[in-house]
C-alpha cells in the first residue's frame, strides 16, 4: 500500500483494500503471447500514435521455439511493434534472452518500490525484490501502454511470518509449497500477501519462487518488503544508485489474516497433479517408487544460476556414490539466456567444473531459455500417458501436454529423482547434508 500511494495519480485518492485508484506504473511488460492483445488495445485507444517507451516492454518467451508457422507470425506482431515504436533492448527481448520474470529484473528494470502489473500471471514474481507486482489482463496492459497507469484496486491484507531455520535440503520451492498446501482448496483469497523472513536467510531466488506462486496461490501479489539480502542483490549487480528511498512495513497495520510459518518443521516437497497444493514429503513418495518419463528443471520459477547450481550440487554428489547417467529424459531450461551463458563458467563449488558441464555429465540436455514445456508447448511437452517430476510451478490437469501428467519439486529434488529414476530426495542418494557444500541460500 505504500507503495501504490506513492504512485498515486490522483494525490487525493485514498488507498484501501476494495478502493479503485489511478496508478503510475514503472514497467508494463507482456510477453510474446499476451503482446498481440495488448497492441491490438494500445491501437485501439491512441490510434497507434503514443506510446510510453519507457513503460513498454515484451519479452519472446512463450511461443518462440514451438516450430509452429503460426506462432512465429504470432511473435511476429510484437517484432514489429517494438520496430515501429522503437522499443529496443532491455525493453524488448529477443527469442532466447530470457522467460521475462528472469530477463527484467536481470536487466534492472525490476526495482524495490516499483509498481510492475504485467500481461502474465507470473508477474508476481518481482515482488521478491520488494517490488509490487501483479498479474493482469492484455486489455488492462494495452491502457498502461496508452496512458502511463492503470486502474487497481488493492486487496486484503495478509501476512506470513517466516520464522525457524531451514533444515537440510530445504528451499524455497518447498517453503511455498509448504504454503500452498496449509492454505488448501481456499488459498490466498485474492488478497495482498507481505512476506516477513524473520530469520533474514531466503536469498533472492527462493523469494523469487515464493513471491512467483502468488500467482497459484491466487493471490493479489506477494511481495517481500526490501532489506539487506535484497540490495546487497543489487549491489552485487553493479545496480546501488535505486530510484526510490529505503522503506519499512507499517508498525500498526490491520492484518486481515496474520499467520506464521515455521520453517524448521518443513521438509522437501513433491507435489501430485493436479494442484501445486497437493504436496507431500519427499521421504514418503520414495517409499512409493513412482516412476516417470522426463525430469525437467527451470521455467521462471527455479531456472535461476543457484537453482541450476542446487541441482549440479546434488548430480556431482550423486556421481560420486556411483549414480553416472540419468535412466530417463532430463532436460535444463535456463530462466534466460545470462543464465545460460553463466552456467558454462566454472564454478569454485564445483571444483572448477562448470554447472552445465556436470549436468552434461549425466545426460542432461540444457536448451534455450523459453516457457514451453511448463504449458505444454514445443517439442518436450508432455505427451498422453506421460509422466514428468519438474521445478516448474504448475501441475494442473493438462498443463505441461494434453494427457500427461506433471509433478513438482525443488531443483535438488528433481536433481536426485533424475537419478534414481523414481521421484525422491537428495537423501535417498545416500548423500549426507554438508552445508559448506550443498547450501546455496549463504
Amino acid at each position: 500500500e505504500q507503495i501504490v500511494w506513492a504512485h498515486r495519480v490522483d494525490k487525493d485518492a485514498e488507498v484501501r483494500p476494495g478502493g479503485t485508484l489511478r496508478v503510475w506504473c514503472d514497467l508494463l511488460p507482456a510477453s510474446d503471447g499476451t503482446a498481440p492483445f495488448t497492441i491490438h488495445t494500445f491501437n485501439q485507444i491512441t490510434g497507434g500514435d503514443t506510446i510510453y517507451p519507457r513503460q513498454a516492454a515484451i519479452a519472446n518467451d512463450h511461443f518462440v521455439f514451438s516450430g509452429r508457422n503460426a506462432d512465429d507470425r504470432q511473435t511476429g506482431i510484437g517484432r514489429d511493434f517494438a520496430a515501429l515504436h522503437e522499443i529496443h533492448k532491455p525493453y524488448y527481448a529477443t527469442p532466447g534472452d530470457g522467460i521475462f520474470h528472469f530477463y527484467f529484473p536481470e536487466q534492472g528494470l525490476i526495482v524495490p518500490g516499483a509498481f510492475v502489473p504485467g500481461a502474465d500471471s507470473h508477474s508476481r514474481a518481482y515482488g521478491a525484490y520488494g517490488a509490487v507486482g501483479t498479474g493482469v489482463g492484455s486489455t488492462q496492459l494495452g491502457f498502461g501502454w496508452s496512458t502511463g497507469y492503470i486502474y487497481f484496486t488493492p486487496a486484503k491484507r495478509r501476512r506470513v511470518v517466516f520464522s525457524g531455520k531451514l533444515r537440510p535440503w530445504v528451499s524455497g520451492k518447498d517453503v511455498v509449497l509448504a504454503l500452498l498446501r496449509r492454505w488448501g482448496k481456499a488459498q490466498a483469497q485474492g488478497m495482498s500477501v507481505e512476506f516477513v523472513d524473520a530469520q533474514r536467510q531466503l536469498p533472492i531466488p527462493y523469494r523469487n519462487t515464493v513471491a512467483n506462486m502468488m500467482a497459484e496461490a491466487e493471490a493479489q501479489n506477494g511481495i517481500f518488503a526490501p532489506d539487506e539480502i535484497t540490495f546487497d542483490w543489487y549491489t552485487r549487480k553493479g545496480i546501488t544508485d535505486l530510484p526510490y528511498p529505503r522503506f519499512e512495513p507499517g508498525a500498526e497495520v490491520a492484518w486481515d489474516i496474520d499467520e506464521t510459518l515455521d520453517l524448521s518443521e518443513l521438509v522437501p516437497f513433491i507435489a501430485k497433479p493436479f494442484a501445486p497444493g497437493n504436496a507431500f514429503p519427499a521421504d514418503e513418495v520414495a517409499q512409493e517408487k513412482l516412476a516417470f518419463d522426463k525430469a525437467f528443471i527451470g521455467s521462471c520459477t527455479n531456472g535461476g544460476y543457484d537453482d541450476l547450481l542446487e541441482a549440479a550440487l546434488v548430480i556431482r554428489a550423486g556421481r560420486e556414490r556411483g549414480f553416472e547417467k540419468a535412466p530417463r529424459t532430463f532436460v535444463i531450461f535456463p530462466g534466460s539466456g545470462g543464465v545460460k551463458r553463466d552456467i558454462e563458467h566454472p564454478e569454485p563449488r564445483l571444483d572448477g567444473e562448470s554447472i552445465a558441464d556436470v549436468l552434461r555429465s549425466v545426460g542432461a540436455e540444457i536448451r534455450a531459455s523459453w516457457c514451453g514445456p511448463c504449458f505444454g508447448q514445443g517439442p518436450d511437452a508432455l505427451r498422453k500417458g506421460e509422466i514428468a517430476i519438474t521445478s516448474f510451478n504448475r501441475n494442473w490437469q493438462n498443463r505441461m501436454g494434453v494427457g500427461g501428467l506433471g509433478y513438482l519439486a525443488s531443483p535438488a529434488v528433481v536433481a536426485s529423482s533424475a537419478l534414481l529414476g523414481y521421484m525422491a530426495g537428495p537423501t535417498a542418494l545416500g548423500i549426507e547434508w554438508n552445508p559448506e557444500r550443498f547450501d546455496v541460500s549463504v
